[in-house]
């Protein structure tokens, strides 16, 4: 991490800028696709938002897909926006919360929410791109024509989504009846463009006094020469180094510099604090909260949290600004709101509400610029709370933090170019072809023959496990299967190699939390080409137990049998003595369900003698048939002889 105390910012050569465009400066794309030639999907099962759809409709075989019809909130984008994605959210948990869907693929269909005729469906797009990379294959998004034909035939329309669905891609647009699929693409910033910055009135910078706020403004002032400036934030002039920000920017550049504290979310608040100053001439958006947690652990409230500072604060902006004269209006969004990251779907909903307002504003002949950024290595502001297993995950994703003066760069080449919506942040390609699986977003960039993308497919690396399990005894391949997980384990917790994972340790004692929980059942998923659950981990909490389910899975035929199997199932039992705590009453009853174990395994001996060294008998001098007694008649038979009878 690196500290932004004070910045200065170094000329970068024209041909370093164009490399930095190359590798770091990237856009939306949409991809015609065709589906496979004789694919057919049956007709979806279409259901609505409301609240136990899923659990009404008819417990019969589950659909291949069912589909929801998402309705559009043009008047009132903010507000739909939370409305939208509090319903989504609780219908994505059902899904993934009731196995029945396992094997089906839930469609979400918006109209206009990838061209920003509809900003809340693209509150939607970003948070079910997060449940897509929390639960791969679970989920569709198609986007159709904003403006349907009134003439169009229903039938029309449900073939165009079964081509969607046989496409296997996760993300869809149609236009005039074609379907293309996003792609991320590079972006070019020769052609000299983007706002000039005024020197006259102020440029509003929302987040001001925090660490992205701090970067910018120092940046408007020493390189673009704004010499006003409007930093407002939730603490104002209390917040920790703004006197000093002011300081450095007034007295080092002449600047005059206005903090203020203000809720940009209160859209009143806003109204008067633009009409007081009057004289704003460009909007720069960098406000926002985070709130992560897998999508099973969020709910409407802290949805809400992370919706707020992103949607109400842009569009109450948007809305107070509409009749100045702008230079530039900017958003400072995410790439999760286009990747959809893991473990940040309320993020997700609302950085794609922010890219949205961008073709919004520029539809309609307004100044719009949404960057949706990487993440950028600071100590203060949202990436400065990060713990150290999340600087790692950042690390392992593939998109490395950009340094305060990589952000300035791609700021100004960002604006430059002639997209809307632009993603500046890097990413390390190497790292994503290293992978099994390439995500359909990238693989216009990341190109690996014979391997598949995440689109659909086959998964090489789970033939090659089976075919390899197939040729090993039951321990050999118990052992290989263990080792392979250990590996996953040890690359999720970012260890130099499965040596550092012991199997025996509880998941939750190596470190795991739910979105690493999450990251590890989707690898081994990939691994094993397997459908796993989200409670993987929670259902097998360490390494060994988790093998002897996946060995179960992969090869059923030559699962252990016979001795084999009793001992290794007696070695996980002496490994659980030991972390139990044991109650009097809980020592009695598995003292006697052992003492019932020992004598069945005797009585299975020619002759089976019974506790003692003696025939084991009834009573009455008949001998007792272990091999046929069910465990209460054992039990009744050990208490009578232990002397326990009166105690049950």
């Amino acid at each position: 991490m690196a500290s932004v105390d004070s910045l200065v910012v170094r000329p970068v050569e024209a041909d370093q800028l164009r490399s930095a465009e190359r590798d770091s400066l990237f856009a939306l794309d949409w991809t015609p696709v065709h589906a496979a030639a004789g694919t057919e999907v049956r007709r979806p099962v279409e259901v609505g938002l409301e609240a136990g759809v899923l659990a009404a409709l008819p417990d019969e075989e589950a659909p291949e897909a069912v589909l929801v019809r998402v309705p559009s909130y043009v008047e009132q984008p903010a507000g739909g926006a939370h409305e939208l994605a509090a319903a989504v959210l609780g219908l994505v948990q059902s899904w993934v919360a009731d196995e029945r869907w396992a094997g089906s693929r839930l469609v979400f269909v918006t109209r206009g929410a990838t061209s920003g005729e509809d900003l809340a469906g693209a509150a939607v797009w970003g948070l079910v791109r997060s449940a897509q990379s929390e639960h791969p294959g679970r989920f569709v998004l198609v986007d159709l024509d904003p403006d349907p034909d009134a003439e169009a035939d229903a039938d029309d329309e449900a073939t165009l989504l079964a081509a969607a669905l046989a496409s296997g891609e996760p993300q869809l647009r149609s236009r005039e009846g074609a379907l293309s699929a996003a792609r991320l693409g590079r972006v070019s910033a020769d052609a000299p463009g983007g706002p000039v910055w005024s020197s006259r009135g102020r440029v509003l910078v929302t987040g001001g006094t925090g660490g992205l706020g701090r970067i910018v403004a120092r940046h408007l002032v020493a390189e673009h020469g704004v010499r006003g400036l409007l930093l407002v934030s939730r603490s104002g002039p209390a917040a920790e180094g703004a006197a000093e920000l002011v300081s450095e920017l007034s007295e080092g550049f002449g600047a005059s510099v206005a903090v203020e504290a203000c809720d940009v979310a209160d859209a009143a608040t806003v109204t008067e604090l633009v009409d007081r100053y009057g004289d704003i001439t460009a909007v720069v958006h960098t406000a926002g909260v985070l709130d992560d947690g897998v999508v099973e652990s969020l709910d409407a409230e802290r949805l809400a949290a992370v919706l707020r500072p992103k949607v109400d604060a842009a569009w109450n902006l948007h809305e107070a600004t509409r009749g100045l004269d702008l230079d530039a209006f900017v958003t400072f969004s995410s790439a999760a709101g286009t990747f959809g990251t893991p473990g940040q779907a309320n993020y997700a909903a609302a950085n794609a509400f922010l890219d949205a307002l961008a073709q919004h504003r520029r539809a309609r002949g307004l100044p719009g610029a949404s960057l949706a950024w990487g993440p950028w290595a600071q100590e203060a502001g949202m990436t400065g709370t990060l713990s150290e297993e999340g600087g790692r995950r950042i690390a392992r994703s593939g998109m490395p933090e950009l340094s305060p003066e990589e952000g300035v760069a791609l700021f100004d080449a960002a604006l430059a170019s002639a997209e809307a919506v632009s993603l500046p942040l890097r990413l390390d390609l190497a790292a994503f072809r290293a992978r099994d699986e390439v995500p359909a977003l990238l693989s216009g960039l990341v190109r690996v023959p014979g391997r598949r993308t995440a689109a659909g497919g086959g998964s090489a690396a789970a033939a090659g496990l089976a075919e390899r399990l197939s040729g090993l005894s039951p321990a050999e391949g118990r052992e290989a299967l263990l080792e392979a997980v250990r590996a996953e384990v040890a690359a999720v917790l970012g260890h130099a190699g499965a040596g550092a994972v012991d199997p025996a340790t509880a998941f939750k004692d190596l470190g795991f939390d739910s979105l690493t929980a999450i990251e590890l059942r989707n690898r081994l998923s990939s691994l094993t080409g397997t459908r796993l659950p989200a409670t993987l981990l929670f259902d097998y909490p360490s390494a060994d137990e988790l093998v002897d389910h996946l060995y179960a899975l992969l090869a059923p035929e030559a699962s252990p049998t016979g001795p084999e199997s009793l001992l290794g199932e007696l070695e996980r039992l002496e490994r659980a003595f030991g972390e139990l705590e044991v109650t009097e009453e809980t020592h009695r009853q598995i003292a006697g369900r052992l003492e019932v174990l020992k004598s069945k395994w005797n009585a299975l001996r020619s002759g089976a003698d019974g506790p003692g060294g003696e025939a084991a008998g009834t009573g009455d001098g008949s001998e007792f048939d272990f091999t046929e007694a069910s465990d209460e008649e054992v039990f009744e038979l050990l208490d009578n002889e232990l002397g326990l009878g009166d105690d049950r």
